[in-house]
């Protein structure tokens, strides 16, 4: 009886092996093999992403990095805000960092921003901070005014955005909506923004004619490694304080050069992987 059992046991390893072999063979098997191993890899890669990066101590290094280029500027830390930028990145990063204070975070993907806003507590402030395309200017005020203790559009950088964030806003009668305007002082095609000589007159007609709009300041990405862009967006903000008569800010400087940035009169700062790690753009929203 032993034997018999040991002989059927092998006939049927040999059947099974022969199963898996055709199947891993078929045009089937190869495309459901990429799909589960596509899957895996992006589980695999979230759960080490989640385990690996230290949220508190990063966040922590980066506040100190501020305070000291500041006391080396010869400015308080307090004139400087950080904004966290979390695009990509899971809902409990961004819960990690709110737990240890951050009200401020940034993000480049409208989706994503909606999404993530209706889960975080409502006293966060959201920048948003990638190309927004008019048409979706709408949902996204709707969306995320309602839910948070602010929005804040930073990239800017034509009157028919703005009118489309004006009429946006238009349903929130006790509150408006504060905008930088995006200025591309690299000169890149690759950057986006307004021409350094159009910002002036970019704003006067932004604050002609949108009144629920508030125009907080202007904004920069540059070219790495060109500081000289930070001084060009300086030049701009004093040419248009001139012409307006009013204070402006300035958002510039990110996670490889946001201490230079301090030094040239930043007080916006946009800081992502030095905070939550490198990015993972496969599941961008």
């Amino acid at each position: 009886k032993t034997t018999m059992k040991i002989l059927m046991l092998c006939a049927l390893l040999v059947n099974t092996r022969s199963v898996i072999s055709a199947f891993t063979t078929s045009p089937l098997s190869k495309r459901s093999g990429a799909i589960v191993s596509s899957t895996l890899a992006r589980r695999m890669s979230a759960e080490a992403s989640s385990t690996d990066v230290d949220i508190t101590t990063n966040l922590e290094s980066v506040r100190n990095r501020i305070q000291a280029a500041c006391e080396g500027a010869g400015r308080s830390a307090d004139d400087v805000q950080l904004v966290a930028v979390s695009k990509t990145k899971p809902l409990e990063f961004l819960q990690q960092a709110y737990a240890q204070d951050q009200r401020i975070f940034g993000e480049n993907y409208a989706q994503e921003l909606v999404q993530k806003s209706q889960e975080m507590p409502s006293d966060v402030t959201w920048h948003y901070i990638g190309t927004l395309q008019s048409n979706k200017a709408n949902s996204l005020v709707k969306s995320v005014v309602p839910v948070s203790a602010g929005l804040v559009v930073e990239t800017v950088s034509t009157l028919k955005l703005a009118n489309k964030l004006n009429n946006a806003m238009q349903e929130f009668e006790d509150k408006t909506l504060q905008i930088f305007v995006q200025v591309n002082t690299s000169g890149e095609e690759s950057k986006g923004g307004a021409e350094p000589a159009a910002v002036v007159d970019l704003c006067k007609e932004i604050r002609a004619s949108c009144e629920k709009l508030e125009l907080k300041g202007l904004m920069t990405i540059g070219a790495v490694g060109d500081l000289s862009c930070f001084d060009t967006l300086v030049k701009c903000k004093e040419e248009v304080e001139k012409e307006l008569d009013i204070p402006l800010k300035l958002s510039m400087g990110m996670s490889g050069d946001f201490e230079e940035a301090i030094g040239r009169g930043a007080d916006y700062v946009r800081v992502g992987s030095t905070i939550f790690g490198a990015r993972d753009y496969s599941q961008k929203k």
